[in-house]
């Protein structure tokens, strides 16, 4: 049986963050940032970015892990051992990555602008950024799946449920985000179809 790979990404009007690691605690991060785990995360990440974002050629943002990217390996060596060997191979395979950046300042307004998706190490080095900016329009979106899947970006809020006072709009803007997904994969599949004739 094959094995899939899927990534997470988060998304609101002005940002779009994915993860390497999702819910672990931080003593557990280092340890599962592989080369295979952030290879097939940049690859599912850029596979559906063309396919489903209908972006040509998605311009990539890496976050290193270590404070300041790691000045060099003075605060940790992932970055030099895993980070930047994958973003230099997968470069030379055509993929568009930039980094590892230093996450405090990765997501400049100038950034922002030039970058499709910061792709984040763990959780909490992207998600408050992108819950500053977003929430109450974030959605979650699964990549490297053969369905489309979106959800809103924030918890069940149990105690919520049943009193009229839960607000909808990550859940309006998750449904209008798989709207738009499927837009992009029939246009995409159009053009494939005239370009096959």
């Amino acid at each position: 049986m094959r094995k899939v790979y899927s990534g997470n990404v988060a998304s609101c009007p002005q940002l779009k963050v994915a993860l390497v690691t999702t819910h672990l605690p931080l003593n557990q991060v280092s340890s599962n940032i592989t080369p295979e785990r952030l290879q097939n995360t940049l690859k599912v990440i850029w596979t559906d970015f063309i396919n489903r974002f209908a972006i040509d050629k998605p311009e990539i943002l890496v976050c290193g892990l270590n404070p300041h990217a790691g000045e060099g390996g003075y605060l940790g060596d992932e970055e030099l051992t895993i980070i930047e060997p994958v973003i230099k191979e997968l470069n030379q395979q055509g993929l568009n990555l930039y980094g590892p950046v230093s996450a405090d300042t990765a997501f400049s307004e100038a950034n922002r602008e030039r970058f499709d998706v910061f792709v984040c190490m763990y959780h909490d080095q992207g998600l408050p950024v992108l819950k500053t900016l977003g929430f109450g329009n974030a959605v979650n979106i699964t990549l490297g799946l053969p369905i489309i899947r979106t959800s809103v970006d924030h918890g069940t809020a149990l105690p919520l449920a049943g009193s009229g006072t839960a607000n909808v709009s990550s859940l309006q803007a998750a449904i209008n985000l798989a709207i738009e997904i499927v837009n992009n994969t029939k246009i995409l599949k159009k053009v494939n179809n005239t370009h096959e004739c």
